[in-house]
């Protein structure tokens, strides 16, 4: 009797905890949380209105119906994504989240990763000194909440910027005379260069989840749709470039930054998915690798 009582009063404090975390859409379905210890991260502040942190983004799962779109169908833009979409909201512990933190003591899933960007002695365990530093990092990148820990969407902001310059560096993507985007899954950033020249990016990107992985190698782009709607989902996918099957670029109206990846596509913020539709056409090449964490 005693073991079910406290087994009761703990659910009950595990339902108080997460009833006091900020809730996203009104009926949306929970996603399911990822393998590992980022499964056990929160949005660290409330999303707003168009923060759909609770809902996944669904995606083209089949080839589309190849078509010619209408001159008035292409003259169409698709709307943009409401101010703060894609606000950059860390991942944090749920006991953080709840608590209000302004500066943890607990080390980040990303913590050796990010100690070696700021220059910080890589020890992979929290100081007050590097709590410190990678707070004025979140605070000038604009990453909430600013409370120095070392998730997934600091440690993504770190890889963006590292690759602004020279994404290609590494030299994973072949260099060809003609245009090819490229996809590294590795660090879910994607550019298109020509030659040695990039001509677009890098730019952040969300790829496919476990079990829905985009495909890596060669693919060439086949069909490309601006007002796209995917009728599996009943949901927009603008400036679609499909380049495998199902798996197309396009923009998404939420958050990049999800626990899980989408069901294969590359997603972009809707407008760098704008800017992509200027730079591709159909029959450019596009090349993937890698592998996304946590797939």
């Amino acid at each position: 009797m005693t073991r079910r009582r406290t087994a009761s009063r703990g659910l009950a404090v595990l339902l108080a905890l997460v009833a006091a975390l900020p809730v996203g859409v009104a009926g949306a379905v929970p996603v399911p949380p990822a393998p590992g210890p980022l499964g056990e991260l929160v949005p660290g502040v409330a999303p707003g209105p168009a923060q759909s942190w609770a809902v996944d983004t669904p995606d083209q799962a089949l080839p589309p119906v190849v078509y010619t779109p209408s001159a008035d169908e292409e003259a169409v833009e698709p709307r943009s994504a409401v101010p703060g979409t894609y606000a950059l909201v860390e991942y944090v512990p749920l006991g953080e989240a709840v608590a209000r933190v302004s500066c943890t003591r607990k080390a980040g899933p990303y913590q050796r990763q990010v100690e070696r960007w700021l220059g910080l002695r890589v020890d992979g365990r929290q100081s007050a000194a590097d709590c410190r530093a990678i707070r004025a990092f979140q605070v000038r990148q604009g990453i909430e909440p600013a409370i120095g820990f070392a998730g997934p969407v600091t440690w993504s902001r770190m890889r963006y910027l590292s690759a602004r310059t020279n994404p290609n560096a590494a030299g994973m993507c072949p260099v060809r005379n003609h245009p090819v985007a490229c996809v590294d899954l590795s660090r879910q950033l994607m550019w298109v260069q020509k030659g040695r020249t990039v001509v677009f990016g890098a730019v952040p990107i969300r790829s496919g989840r476990a079990g829905y992985r985009t495909r890596a190698g060669w693919h060439t782009i086949y069909w490309r749709h601006k007002n796209h709607w995917s009728t599996l989902y009943n949901t927009p996918m603008p400036y679609s470039q499909f380049f495998s099957g199902g798996q197309a670029f396009h923009g998404v109206y939420g958050s990049l930054h999800t626990a899980v990846g989408s069901m294969g596509c590359v997603n972009l913020t809707v407008g760098d998915a704008r800017r992509l539709w200027g730079v591709l056409k159909k029959g450019d090449r596009v090349f993937v690798w890698g592998r996304r964490p946590g797939t």
